[in-house]
């Protein structure tokens, strides 16, 4: 394969010369450690004497030799590369590398899924902090400018989970969200899982984006500000450079992101830009580096957040993390599920209200969108309803919004529907729409003084919009309605449209007029 470097087009830092000297399997390489099943070949790595041939073995029980590649050490980076032939799921398996008289060995592999866990604090929350056949590995990087090719430091080496391993620390390791998720994965397709953990608190998207996904919002309107000096782990580029960088010639299956609180504060909205950005650099980044391995559609799970705050900032970013479209997977994030997570908030959290301790729900969430998206199951419902039609009554002054699957009605809120009655450029003057009946697919919306005029209509878009699991709609499943932002239309403006009888039919299309930041 290709170096990394030639691979993505980048400038790397010259390797220390101690690395150089030494030889052996890249840090994150180790005892117990699951390697990317089939389809795809785990790419392994490490370092050895410029220009000498490496003997990779793999070995099955009572040392039977399965597979053994031959790699040549490149210089001056003093790395050499192989790709596995693909693997069935299971193990245990030895994995040697052989240098003339040098041999390294990593004892009980096994060939699974593995899927990176990254984000900031409410993807670093342990399991101690929420209560509650996978193996783990978790690292905390340095704050470094240049990109690394190889981590500096490893908080928790590959490990078989314990109660030790799982309960360290506030906000140390290992992620509560990451376990649980592939605890449940595991469950539902019993082989190996490995789960891979890179998060830091209090960081924004753009410590996480690479200089070149950032190069690429320049001119859009997800252009970041310049004015704005940013520090320490916040600082652009920083936590790609040191933590994920170095994680790309990794075989993955998958990714589920926790992060985006940090940017309630911090360019809101330029989310619905830089959050794309992030997830089509990312997928590229790690096809490159696997050299092919990693599959181009990288499955990307992400959570939805529920944290209350004086402004609106989390009702725009929720909107955002769907780059204003309301439903993921979408024409701008394919292959990608969202955990909706607006009634899972914990206004005693001890640790804040924006660090909620139910994870258990969010991992649950997470891996019903991991099995539909990333697996393929066809019977599983990942997603709540949404709205695909809208009737205005306008003599009767109401509104029925009809959805995407049967309707739970669980409280009876009086402004988790509200309408837009102004025109534009005036802003939105926004109104109550009182649930009138909740039907099998139908909600009835009742329009007191905005009559024919309603020009956009929203649903839970505050910063608290439910207590713990008291939305007002949910699905048959438990799965919550996600907050929505649309547009209505008159259907008398796109040719060709004819009216119901009885009232007027209203286009739902997603926000834009009344989008926030646009």
């Amino acid at each position: 394969p290709q170096p990394l470097s030639d691979a993505l087009g980048l400038s790397l830092p010259p390797w220390d010369d101690a690395l150089r000297a030494m030889f052996g399997f890249a840090s994150y390489y180790g005892d117990h450690m699951v390697l990317q099943k089939e389809p795809a070949g785990a790419v392994v790595w490490g370092y050895g004497e410029p220009g000498a041939a490496v003997t990779v073995v793999l070995s099955g029980a009572g040392g039977l030799v399965v597979m053994k590649k031959t790699a040549r050490v490149k210089g001056p980076s003093g790395t050499w590369t192989t790709v596995l032939d693909p693997m069935d799921q299971g193990g245990p398996y030895a994995l040697t590398a052989g240098q003339g008289s040098e041999n390294v060995t990593l004892r009980d592999v096994y060939f699974g899924d593995v899927w990176l866990c990254s984000g900031q604090s409410n993807m670093a929350m342990t399991v101690l902090q929420v209560g509650s056949a996978v193996r783990s590995c978790g690292q905390r990087g340095p704050i470094l400018p240049a990109q690394l090719d190889d981590l500096e430091r490893i908080d928790l080496p590959w490990s078989i989970p314990t109660a030790e391993n799982l309960g360290h620390g506030n906000f140390t390791y290992f992620s509560a969200v990451c376990w649980l998720l592939g605890r449940y994965l595991y469950e539902a397709l019993r082989y190996p899982l490995g789960l891979v953990e890179a998060a830091w608190g209090g960081t924004p998207i753009e410590a996480w984006s690479s200089p070149r996904a950032l190069r690429k919002m320049q001119g859009k309107r997800c252009c970041i500000s310049p004015q704005q000096q940013l520090s320490g782990p916040q600082t652009p580029s920083v936590l790609w450079n040191a933590m994920i960088h170095p994680l790309l010639n990794m075989t993955l299956r998958g990714v589920a992101w926790y992060q985006g609180e940090a940017n309630a504060f911090l360019h809101t909205d330029q989310y619905n830009c830089t959050f794309p950005a992030l997830i089509a650099d990312w997928r590229r980044a790690f096809h490159a580096g696997s050299v092919g391995q990693t599959e181009l559609l990288l499955p990307f799970g992400f959570v939805e957040h529920c944290k209350s705050s004086p402004a609106d900032s989390f009702a725009r970013l929720r909107w955002h993390q769907t780059a204003d479209l309301g439903v993921v997977p979408n024409a701008r994030m394919p292959g990608t599920f969202m955990a909706v997570a607006m009634d899972l908030g914990d206004e005693r959290s001890p640790y804040g209200s924006i660090h909620p301790r139910d994870k258990q729900n969010v991992a649950h969430r997470l891996q019903l969108g991991a099995r539909a998206v990333a697996y393929g199951e066809k019977n599983v419902i990942f997603q709540g309803p949404y709205p695909t039609r809208a009737v205005l009554e306008v003599t009767r002054g109401l509104l029925n919004v009809t959805y995407s699957q049967e309707l739970v009605w669980r409280r009876r809120d009086t402004r988790a529907f509200e309408v837009c009655c102004s025109s534009p450029p005036s802003p939105c003057g926004w109104l109550p729409a009182p649930v009138v009946a909740v039907e099998s697919r139908r909600v009835t919306l009742a329009l007191a003084g905005c009559g024919g005029l309603v020009l956009a209509l929203r649903y839970a878009w505050a910063e608290w919009p439910c207590d713990y699991q008291s939305c007002v709609l949910y699905n048959s499943w438990g799965l919550p309605a996600p907050p929505f932002l649309l547009d209505a239309l008159a259907a008398g403006e796109t040719p060709g449209r004819s009216q119901p009888a009885g009232g007027r039919e209203m286009l739902l299309l997603p926000g834009s007029r009344f989008s926030p930041g646009i």
